[in-house]
């Protein structure tokens, strides 16, 4: 698989202003608070409206995205959600995307029911944190992650630190600390992972911590190594950082997915490798070396892709996820 220039189109996800989108979102918080959903969902339905016009590359991604998301689950016999392409559609993953940013706030100001959040193969984490075994938890931008560190000060023995690359949403997680100081505490701000982050990050795994990565969006540089796999239907680039990573670390890494369905909240955690150990970069250990990375990335992107098609609205990457641009690619295609 062959990378292609980046095109104006193509703009990492990092260079777009999600802040944006939540500028307005304390006021609709405190109307939320005040009154209740139903009349927060009043005010939300003409923001939206107003962004699916004045946003037309969040616009495109968003129809995009749904459309290949009908294209692959048209063989299927149970559809996904009853997602239709059109703009209906897209108005309709806009509004889950103000539902979660709200379900965030309601985290951090103790108002979230977190009780009603139903939490599947969370047993093999127990035992790690039993033995005080720290691991690597590959997360995604399905669901609600802020639901997962607050149920982590609820565990004894949980201690996350997500890693993050905030710069683009310095107001939004301002607006987190404004409700709760400690929205701010386990997030770990990194472009890249350096020797001393790998360090700073193995001292945690062995004092039995876990450290939260994200597995579906590329890392901040100029030239980024992803592995292409097959995601919906087609190829798209995802990260082998968190896979090299747990090569470093050699601790268990773990596969974390959120959703919403209805009333209730679920966390799935899934062990993919209790380990990983990848072959020597050496000249004739290349192949093997990117086909490791290729497999452990294949692997997550075909469970990533099982829950979108569960909760097609609840992922959130308006951006041109398929655009290969120019990269370090490793093909898991293939």
């Amino acid at each position: 698989m062959t990378a292609r220039p980046v095109t104006v189109q193509d703009r990492h996800w990092a260079q777009i202003n999600e802040a944006g989108f939540v500028a307005g979102m304390r006021l609709m918080f405190w109307i939320c608070r005040i009154f209740g959903r139903w009349p927060f969902r009043l005010v939300l339905y003409p923001v939206l409206l107003w962004y699916l016009i004045a946003k037309p590359a969040a616009r495109r991604a968003s129809a995009d995205y749904l459309r290949r998301v009908c294209a692959f689950n048209s063989t299927r016999i149970t559809p996904a959600a009853g997602i239709k392409p059109g703009m209906l559609s897209v108005l309709r993953h806009f509004a889950s995307f103000g539902e979660s940013i709200l379900d965030k706030m309601l985290v951090w100001s103790g108002l979230f029911k977190v009780e009603q959040t139903v939490l599947h193969g969370h047993e093999q984490v127990a035992q790690s944190i039993a033995q005080q075994r720290g691991g690597l938890l590959v997360c995604s931008h399905l669901g609600n992650l802020e639901l997962c560190r607050v149920m982590s000060r609820r565990r004894a023995g949980l201690k996350l630190t997500v890693l993050v690359h905030t710069k683009h949403a310095q107001t939004f997680n301002r607006m987190l600390g404004q409700l709760d100081p400690d929205s701010q505490l386990n997030l770990m701000q990194v472009t890249e992972i350096t020797p001393a982050t790998a360090m700073q990050l193995s001292e945690k795994i062995e004092q039995g911590e876990f450290i939260v990565i994200a597995g579906d969006r590329v890392p901040v540089s100029q030239r980024p190594r992803v592995a292409i796999a097959s995601f919906l239907g087609q190829p798209a680039p995802f990260p082998v950082g968190p896979y090299i990573l747990a090569s470093l670390l050699q601790c268990p890494i773990y596969m974390l997915f959120s959703m919403r369905t209805g009333q209730h909240s679920e966390i799935h955690f899934e062990l993919l490798r209790e380990s990983v150990r990848l072959p020597r970069r050496g000249r004739d250990g290349r192949q093997g070396y990117d086909a490791a990375l290729a497999e452990l990335a294949a692997q997550y992107a075909a469970r990533l892709e099982q829950f979108c098609l569960r909760a097609p609205l609840q992922w959130f990457n308006f951006y041109d996820f398929w655009h290969l641009s120019t990269m370090d690619t490793i093909d898991a295609s293939s």
